[in-house]
């Protein structure tokens, strides 16, 4: 949710407002800061990314192998890109984003958050819809149906609040023994959450077997810490 500060006089700005085939989607300053609105629900900020980076050093870290593939499903501010794009230990990343705004504004006012990781010769982006890319049967020359070594998942505040309701079959059973099947062995699979979600959690095990979950602190007074889920 929007984070309201008691006094806080600094306006916001919209920057740019596109109709998609999905609805609205906004792009607003505040200050330094951006926020990125779907059909009036907040999305995110850029007023902290420590949990998106965690999502990725904690799948990296868990993989532990040098060279890795790694995908990022959602490109949102750029933060989990970044992160991807600078660890030491990833030789490749894809990142597959759905809304061509959100690729179009990291190409310009949110390039600084991922460093300008979409320039970078070992990163690719692929505008498409995560699920297609999850279900799909068939892959392009140059991706055929890739493995990845580690998939980072961040297109929703998590699998009980999704930006669409089609999104939540990629936290259903189906949804997961797909995800499963995109890995390289011993990858693992990394999902981004606003909040915690026991049900999610159990269903993880019941697809993957080993699921671990890290909680991070957030800086809003919405109080609950973001949560990471790990599973392989």
């Amino acid at each position: 949710m929007p984070v309201k500060r008691e006094g806080d006089k600094v306006a916001t700005v919209v920057v740019e407002r596109v109709e998609t085939p999905r609805g609205e989607l906004v792009l607003r300053r505040r200050g330094d800061d951006f926020e990125i609105i779907s059909n009036g629900t907040f999305l995110m900020d850029t007023r902290d990314g420590t949990s998106e980076r965690l999502l990725v050093r904690a799948a990296v870290d868990a993989v532990g192998r040098p060279d890795l593939r790694v995908l990022i499903g959602g490109l949102g501010v750029g933060f989990s890109l970044g992160e991807a794009a600078a660890h030491p230990s990833v030789g490749h990343v894809t990142v597959v984003e759905r809304e061509a705004p959100v690729i179009a504004w990291q190409h310009g006012p949110l390039g600084r958050f991922s460093r300008h990781a979409l320039d970078a010769p070992h990163v690719q982006v692929r505008h498409e819809d995560l699920l297609d890319w999850v279900f799909a049967t068939a892959g392009p020359a140059d991706d055929p149906l890739a493995t990845y070594d580690a998939l980072c998942l961040d297109i929703d505040n998590g699998p009980d609040w999704t930006v669409t309701e089609s999104n939540r079959s990629l936290y259903g059973r189906e949804g997961l023994t797909a995800l499963r099947g995109r890995l390289a062995p011993g990858g693992v699979l990394a999902v981004w959450s606003a909040a915690a979600s026991r049900e999610f959690e159990e269903r993880l095990a019941g697809v993957f077997g080993d699921v671990r979950v890290e909680e991070v602190p957030v800086r809003v007074p919405r109080g609950v810490p973001d949560v990471v889920f790990l599973a392989r």
